[in-house]
């Protein structure tokens, strides 16, 4: 047999229900007993005081001989002895009965109950009280045959245990068939999410109509698909890009050296050498940038350091001259928590970014905006159209002036600066500006 932890859930679902149900409706049915057992017998207790009092009432003031009328008809079973044992007199129910054997009350005028069996009778609920008459004291008994209750007690019990069985067995079944139901569409997302492979991710499950939980795992469902092929899409278009710039300098390397293999007298060596070691730079920066790019993407934890933002850009700023002039303003103690060589290496992409298209000057200002650092680098070129703000962003993706001003750049110096915002929760982003680039980065400034 297999273990629980091994059910599936909607047979975890219903046992546990079942058992609930069951345990309440035998907690239920044992109350209901106890209450009417309960009932009855305070009925009989009220009953037979009164039986009781009515009979030692008489005996005190006519000391009956023989018979005992009855008063009470359910204690019909009334009868008069002395201290000794001896019978004085009864009710019509007992005539001929010998003394019933129940003890004495110890106490006089306080009665005492019990459930005794009288030969011939049965069970029977007895009053039992010692009184004082002028002629002595007397011992009185009031009983009521309680036959039916015992006889239908089993049957009493039987039909409560049948209403505890047919209660569990029917909340079972309808929790069963109300956890299936439930769990029907959830089945259906199983079978349409085993159908989904790599090459069909732009298929979606089925969202059911009701709003609830389930629908909105659905919707949870389908949008994590979506993101898984956007990553995909993006995965498929980034190998086919590494693929064409690594075959480019690729290409040309083995170019030039089966031409200058097929007349190696002819050839200047030394130039074929240093062209070769242009492309080998290029497929070296190409590869150390997609290396940046791939440890920026999984997350790769590195230590962060409290730094002065505005120290970090004047110093690298100033660290080497630029083909243009660069006007520099930074506020005091900007605060923030990063990755130093990788704040430096976003800056350095936008401040050669700007190089390269500027005409005349660059503009660099760093200060505080509420929570967030501000960095901007600003030239006065020939900008960037509204239409490819975002694309200047892309992998590989270079303007058309951008790679006249720079054939050996790989095309990733942006997207590996925007990476590095967004490692850092901040953003990176080409904003609107009276004449030239605008970039505009922002990352939370540290908490004092």
């Amino acid at each position: 047999m297999t273990s629980p932890s091994c059910w599936s859930v909607r047979t975890r679902v219903t046992a546990a229900a079942t058992l609930i149900v069951a345990l309440l409706l035998v907690g239920g049915v044992v109350l209901f007993y106890q209450t009417v057992r309960a009932t009855v017998y305070e009925g009989l207790h009220d009953r037979g005081s009164d039986a009781v009092a009515d009979l030692a009432t008489l005996v005190r003031t006519d000391d009956p001989r023989g018979r005992v009328p009855v008063q009470n008809t359910d204690f019909s079973l009334l009868q008069v002895v002395t201290e000794e044992g001896g019978l004085l007199a009864s009710s019509e129910s007992l005539r001929g009965h010998v003394p019933l054997e129940a003890p004495a009350p110890r106490v006089v005028g306080e009665p005492v109950f019990r459930t005794v069996d009288i030969p011939g009778r049965g069970p029977v609920y007895l009053v039992t009280e010692r009184i004082q008459t002028p002629d002595g004291r007397r011992i009185v008994h009031a009983g009521a045959p309680i036959t039916v209750f015992i006889r239908y007690k089993g049957l009493f019990m039987g039909l409560l245990a049948g209403v505890v069985l047919l209660g569990t067995t029917t909340a079972g079944w309808i929790v069963s068939l109300s956890v299936r139901r439930a769990l029907r569409p959830v089945r259906k997302m199983s079978d349409e999410l085993a159908d989904i492979t790599g090459r069909a991710l732009d298929r979606r499950v089925t969202v059911p109509g009701p709003v609830d939980e389930v629908s909105e795992l659905a919707e949870s469902v389908n949008v994590t698909l979506g993101r898984l092929e956007e990553v995909l899409t993006r995965q498929r278009a980034f190998v086919a890009d590494v693929s064409h710039e690594l075959r480019s300098p690729l290409t040309g390397l083995r170019a030039q050296l089966e031409v200058a293999l097929e007349h190696p007298e002819d050839e200047d060596w030394p130039a074929v050498a240093r062209a070769a070691l242009a492309d080998a730079d290029r497929l070296q920066a190409i590869v150390g940038d997609l290396l940046i790019l791939a440890k920026l993407g999984a997350g790769v934890h590195v230590t962060r350091e409290l730094i002065d933002l505005g120290e970090l850009v004047r110093a690298e700023v100033t660290r080497r001259d630029r083909r243009v002039p660069v006007e520099l303003v930074v506020d005091d103690e900007i605060m923030v928590r990063v990755t130093p060589h990788q704040i430096v290496r976003l800056l350095t992409n936008l401040l050669d970014n700007a190089e390269r298209h500027a005409a005349s000057r660059i503009w660099v200002t760093a200060t505080s905006a509420g929570r967030d650092a501000v960095l901007e680098v600003r030239d006065d070129g020939a900008g960037i159209p509204p239409e490819d703000r975002e694309r200047v962003f892309w992998r590989f993706h270079r303007l058309a002036e951008g790679r006249e001003r720079d054939l050996g750049g790989t095309g990733l110096g942006l997207t590996i600066s925007r990476d590095i915002a967004r490692a850092h929760g901040g953003t990176l982003i080409a904003a609107d500006s009276d004449k030239g680039a605008r970039l505009v980065l922002r990352i939370p400034r540290a908490e004092p």
